[in-house]
């Protein structure tokens, strides 16, 4: 599996397309427990359908750190376009 880093670029021009950067990076800066919820209901997920996204997501979703450079990464690249 890539990192979850590896997959930042394409999560955020899927984003930008839907226009749902800047509401994404909101939501992931506030709310870190719905985050790791979010996780969770992602690896469930995971015995019906396998996908190294879905996988990398939650375990960005898990970690706050990631989380935020996530969000902050949407904010700057958001800026850049």
């Amino acid at each position: 599996m890539e990192s979850t880093r590896e997959f930042w670029r394409r999560w955020a021009e899927t984003l930008r397309q839907y226009q749902l950067h800047h509401l994404t990076a909101s939501f992931l800066e506030a709310g870190s427990p719905l985050a790791l919820l979010g996780a969770q209901a992602l690896y469930f997920s995971g015995g019906f359908i396998k996908s190294d996204q879905l996988t990398a997501l939650a375990a960005m979703l898990e970690d706050e750190e990631e989380t935020r450079a996530f969000a902050s990464f949407l904010t700057l690249e958001g800026a850049g376009a």
